[in-house]
């Protein structure tokens, strides 16, 4: 049986405007800080960014108590992520900005301040249905596919090669057995990295895919073997000036699919764009919230693997349904599980922005990178002894 998983640079013209979202919420947070930041008196955000060619919108809505400098924190991501100079796709120095942000919806507004709306606590900022997904195939309790393309998205992002620019993405694909459904080897590899042509001597082009390959391969270490397939650019060419927001637009929450789990079966994914919402809105702090209840899940073993929906309306700040589904491998039922886990966690989101630390400028430029494998809050499992406590399993 085989099973891939996706991920992307950040580099990746999605990936791109997803970090310049985050970076203003972080700015937005950091300068908050200064003049006393809580759950009560937060910024709201929720942001949209659009990257075309040479040009970036910046939409969306925020209500604040300081000014921002929109446009110096565009140039800035951009040029952090190595894009300035139109050879490899997008200047940072010379791209064209516009600011439409406008406050938040009053409407909304009353929902996610206490003591505005019906009800006298933080309401969600928005309904929606979140999920948190964890096995036991690797030590980070997440499908392994996943875990090893990330490694080989970051490997590559940080050689220092400069022949691979900063756009790209890969797929790796990992040959289960058909009995145990364990991981056996990585039976193929599917790297795309746009090709920045002025450090390649002409002599040299055709070393580039042996060059990738070798990354690859040292980076996904004891899974790759001698009949590991490996492909790089199957289209045959990508230059690095046809790359980013040069060749294809980039849209905040475009990559949802590939950020959570990478598109590994089993490991649903709802709600909306995460890096682009301050933590009240569900769609970012639930998310974690729950990968946090199902890794803890999962470290207590009380099952192999477990998929975890969280359901919430407006306004409203606890869920109205916590769901489990342990795919057949809990040891009580899934009913059981889901009334243990909504005793044993907060999910309001006061809680979680106080117990994940979302109200840190810093986290919010870590995410978007990875949502799970960078030794954030919602990667510990401190629950587990409890989980099987409440359960009555020694």
């Amino acid at each position: 049986m085989l099973v891939s998983a996706e991920s992307i640079k950040v580099g990746h013209p999605d990936m791109v405007a997803d970090q310049i979202s985050a970076n203003i919420i972080a700015d937005i947070l950091d300068r908050e800080r200064k003049i006393g930041l809580n759950v009560y008196n937060m910024p709201h955000c929720g942001l949209e960014v659009f990257l075309g060619k040479a040009f970036c919108l910046v939409g969306g809505e925020v209500t604040t108590r300081v000014s921002i400098d929109v446009e110096r924190i565009v140039r800035e991501t951009v040029l952090s992520l190595g894009y300035n100079d139109a050879a490899v796709g997008l200047n940072g120095n010379n791209m064209g900005i516009l600011n439409a942000i406008i406050p938040q919806s009053p409407d909304i507004n009353i929902g996610t301040r206490a003591h505005l709306g019906q009800h006298k606590e933080i309401g969600a900022g928005d309904q929606g249905i979140m999920y948190g997904y964890a096995n036991n195939e690797t030590p980070e309790l997440l499908p392994l596919p996943y875990v090893l393309v990330n490694r080989l998205m970051r490997a590559l992002e940080d050689c220092g090669n400069r022949v691979f620019a900063p756009d790209g993405k890969g797929q790796v694909t990992v040959d289960y057995d058909d009995d145990t459904g364990k991981p056996l080897r990585v039976a193929k590899v599917l790297v795309s990295n746009a090709v920045d042509y002025r450090y390649v001597k002409k002599s040299e082009r055709g070393k580039i895919k042996s060059m990738a390959r070798q990354l690859a391969f040292r980076t996904l270490g004891k899974w790759v073997d001698g009949k590991t397939e490996f492909f790089f650019n199957p289209t045959g060419e990508w230059s690095a000036v046809n790359s980013c927001s040069a060749a294809d637009s980039g849209i905040t929450g475009r990559k949802l699919v590939v950020q959570f789990y990478g598109g590994y079966p089993g490991a649903q994914v709802g709600g909306g764009s995460v890096v682009n919402k301050s933590p009240e809105k569900v769609d970012c702090s639930a998310a974690f919230g729950a990968r946090y209840a199902a890794k803890n899940l999962v470290a207590s073993g009380l099952a192999r693997k477990v998929s975890i929906q969280l359901a919430y309306a407006i306004g409203i700040a606890k869920p109205f349904n916590v769901y489990v589904n342990t795919f057949g491998t809990g040891k009580l039922s899934d009913r059981k599980l889901s009334e243990i886990i909504a005793r044993v966690f907060d999910f309001t989101p006061a809680g979680m922005i106080k117990q994940f630390d979302l109200l840190n400028g810093d986290v919010y430029r870590k995410i978007p990178r990875t949502f799970f494998l960078d030794g954030y809050k919602w990667e510990k499992t401190d629950r587990a002894a409890r989980l099987k406590k409440e359960a009555g399993v020694r």
